[in-house]
């Protein structure tokens, strides 16, 4: 058995890489005489690892010293309600753009802490697009607006930030965080599940502007209060601390990349590689999503006839090519190519779906 080219949406494959360093260091890590997993999250070696992996996350994004950066459990879906939770009073309005499977259960999770109200949804066009940029309005008595820059199902992402004004922008970048730059400074809030771009599963990075911890919000223990997590420095209680000490490794490795303006040029080649196949198949692939709108990260794609499908999974797995189901929501099939997947896989793949449609064609 080798190791294949893992295209799943999440958990995701991991850079190799880090894997192998992790594999080295599981036992004894550093001078600990133990596996990272099994010191205390207090002690000197672990706050080090933890305050290395916070200034490299730092260095990669720009953040401005005014943001607050924690290391959180829960996952994504858990901060769907934590965040009106913490930032909006409660009967408060919040807005949110909906354009795929995640930021409909945003809304769903938030509406007991908030009245939450859409103000553009894409939903009757299948979640094929984005909102046009002057098709909603962030008015001021909202406690922010929220929107889902790239959606894992549906493959849709935005291009471009949605203007706020001066209400706090709020987004779930779970699966496209690091893939390329991002305007800190446009956000009040960023957040996202590590298991896609950042490492493995059990860990949630929240980066939010120092002066939205002030709010009340509504009552909640002091475990669900970022103000909190601040102070003790994402340490309130114990951390996940093996997921935090790989998305170091994670963010080391990136920036020995050469940082995100790199990864973009490299994800921007695998996709453009992977919808030209696409494009290039004579209509025996298809991809749903409006061409301005479509994800770097996840690509969906359909097969001319859905009794294809099967034997393209069967046979693609066989080649050394996993997880490229689509989501029962959308069918077809699916490619995430997160940051750790090489243009090696995409070529590997494409390779195997011109093979594939000749023979079935």
């Amino acid at each position: 058995m080798s190791r294949a080219f893992n295209f799943s949406a999440g958990p995701a494959a991991l850079p190799e890489p880090v894997l192998q360093q992790a594999r080295n260091e599981l036992l004894e890590w550093r001078d600990e005489r133990a596996s990272v997993m099994e010191i205390s999250h207090r002690g000197k070696a672990f706050v080090a690892c933890a305050e290395e992996a916070e200034a490299d996350l730092r260095t990669l994004l720009s953040v401005p010293d005014d943001y607050a950066v924690l290391f959180l459990q829960g996952g994504a879906t858990q901060h769907f309600a934590q965040i009106p939770m913490n930032i909006a009073d409660p009967g408060q309005r919040a807005g949110y753009l909906v354009t795929g499977a995640w930021s409909q259960k945003a809304v769903s999770e938030a509406k007991p802490y908030v009245q939450a109200d859409v103000l553009a949804s894409t939903e009757a066009g299948s979640f094929t697009d984005v909102p046009d940029a002057g098709s909603f309005a962030a008015t001021s008595d909202l406690a922010y607006l929220h929107y889902t820059p790239n959606e894992t199902i549906h493959g849709v992402e935005f291009n471009e930030i949605p203007d706020a004004g001066a209400v706090p922008l709020v987004a779930d970048f779970s699966s496209s965080i690091l893939s390329r730059p991002i305007d800190v400074a446009r956000h009040g809030i960023i957040y996202a599940g590590a298991q896609k771009n950042i490492g493995p599963s059990g860990l949630v990075v929240l980066i939010v502007r120092k002066d939205l911890l002030e709010r009340g919000g509504h009552p909640k223990a002091k475990v669900l209060t970022y103000a909190a997590q601040a102070k003790d420095g994402s340490m309130l209680n114990t951390p996940p601390t093996l997921s935090w000490y790989l998305a170091g490794l994670v963010f080391k490795w990136l920036k020995d990349q050469g940082g995100l303006a790199a990864m973009e040029q490299r994800n921007r080649a695998k996709a453009e590689l992977l919808y030209g196949a696409i494009e290039s198949s004579g209509g025996f692939y298809r991809n749903p999503v409006a061409v301005r709108a479509r994800s770097l990260m996840n690509v969906p794609f359909t097969l001319v006839d859905a009794a294809l499908d099967s034997a393209f999974l069967k046979e693609s797995e066989a080649a050394g090519l996993l997880a490229l189901k689509g989501h029962r929501a959308v069918g077809g099939m699916r490619a995430s190519i997160y940051n750790a997947m090489p243009i090696e896989g995409v070529q590997a793949l494409v390779s195997f779906m011109r093979d594939f449609a000749q023979r079935h064609g």
